[in-house]
C-alpha cells in the first residue's frame, strides 16, 4: 500500500521560511517523479514544483520561482519543499504526489497523493 505523508506545515509570518517533507512508503521511490501542489480555500489545486526520479530535473511554478526549492533524498524516500520569503498568498494546504514516469505539472497525471499539510502565512 502506497503512503505519502507530508509534514512541516504550520503558521509563519510573511517573509519567514518553512520546510515541508513528504515521506513515501510502499513504492520504489527512486523510480517515481515527485510533485508538490497546493490548494487554497475556494480555489483549484495548483502546481507548485516537481522533481525527476533521480533529482536531476526540477520545475517550479512562476509564482514560487526563486523562493521555493524542491529536492529529494532517495536513500530516505523523502521529498522536500524549502519555502523562503513566504507571502500570505502562499497560504494553502500543500500536497505531495508521486508519478511513475517523467515530470509533469498536471495534477491528473500523478498516481498517488498525500493527505496534505496546512501552511498559513500571516501578514
Amino acid at each position: 500500500q502506497v503512503q505519502l505523508v507530508e509534514s512541516g506545515g504550520g503558521l509563519v509570518q510573511a517573509g519567514g521560511s518553512l520546510r515541508l517533507s513528504c515521506a513515501a512508503s510502499g513504492l520504489t521511490f527512486s523510480t517515481y517523479a515527485m510533485g508538490w501542489f497546493r490548494q487554497a480555500p475556494g480555489k483549484e489545486r495548483e502546481f507548485v514544483a516537481t522533481i525527476s526520479y533521480y533529482g536531476g530535473s526540477t520545475y517550479s511554478a512562476e509564482s514560487v520561482k526563486g523562493r521555493f526549492t524542491i529536492s529529494r533524498d532517495n536513500a530516505k524516500n523523502t521529498v522536500y519543499l524549502q519555502m523562503n520569503s513566504l507571502k500570505p498568498e502562499d497560504t494553502a494546504n500543500y500536497y505531495c504526489a508521486a508519478r511513475r514516469g517523467s515530470v509533469i505539472r498536471a495534477a491528473p497525471g500523478y498516481d498517488y497523493w498525500g493527505q496534505g499539510t496546512q501552511v498559513t502565512v500571516s501578514s
